[in-house]
């Protein structure tokens, strides 16, 4: 074990066929219900048979894989926990923005102004800004310093992974969003903590009305293309 890895991280093998099939199912190559099927996830990613057991091994305890049967499938969440997720990702995004007014380098401001920028030429392309959004996203939870926060936000964007679908494929919801941002990186800008808690708080609530009313109507908003994992 070398000096920066922790007793309980996973051995490289095992990490890198963690990422691997997180990956492919945050892309939606794999989708809630797919049955996962060990001899094929190694043929797939060109490894032995070994890692990638461990790596469904973890990924069931964090339950985004669940047993059926003898086979793992991937999870789905249901009304409850869809909820339950957003409540959390709300109030430890809200967090982060309030750190990141208060501790990120102008040079962090700088890059997060860039990236919100760069979304208005994403509004007609809801899978790219889907993509641009995670991104922003975690710059901000790096913008707040804070190593713990940043470990839990990673637990939570995980199980966003579970979301078959984009909201920001809804009507109206890019121009939103783009706006939100705006607002976000404003507040973290002016170094104003409450103000950007406030912005981010929104902006997760909003996502979540949106998320609701399709489900209500029946609608599900189209999910981005699969975009093959990489290494």
């Amino acid at each position: 074990m070398t000096d920066m890895q922790a007793p309980n991280d996973p051995a490289p093998g095992q990490r890198d066929a963690y990422a691997l099939i997180l990956g492919a199912i945050d892309s939606h190559v794999y989708r809630p219900g797919d049955r996962l099927v060990e001899s094929e996830l190694a043929e797939r990613f060109g490894m032995s048979r070994t890692p990638i057991r461990e790596a469904l091994q973890r990924l069931e305890t964090q339950a985004l894989l669940v047993r059926d049967g003898r086979s793992l499938i991937v999870a789905s969440l249901d009304h409850n926990q869809l909820a339950e997720l957003y409540v959390v990702r709300g109030v430890l995004e809200g967090l982060a923005a309030r750190l990141a007014a208060r501790h990120a380098t102008p040079e962090e401001v700088h890059l997060l102004r860039e990236m919100a920028a760069s979304h208005r030429a994403l509004i007609a392309d809801p899978p790219a800004l889907s993509r641009a959004n995670r991104r922003f996203h975690r710059q901000i939870h790096l913008a707040s310093h804070n190593r713990f926060l940043v470990r839990q936000l990673d637990l939570v964007h995980r199980s966003m992974a579970l979301l078959a679908s984009t909201s920001l494929a809804a009507r109206g919801r890019p121009e939103e969003t783009v706006a939100e941002h705006d607002a976000i990186v404003t507040a973290i800008g002016n170094g104003d903590g409450n103000a950007a808690e406030a912005a981010l708080r929104n902006h997760i609530s909003r996502a979540f009305i949106t998320r609701l009313k399709l489900d209500a109507e029946g609608v599900s908003p189209t999910a981005p293309p699969p975009v093959p994992p990489s290494g």
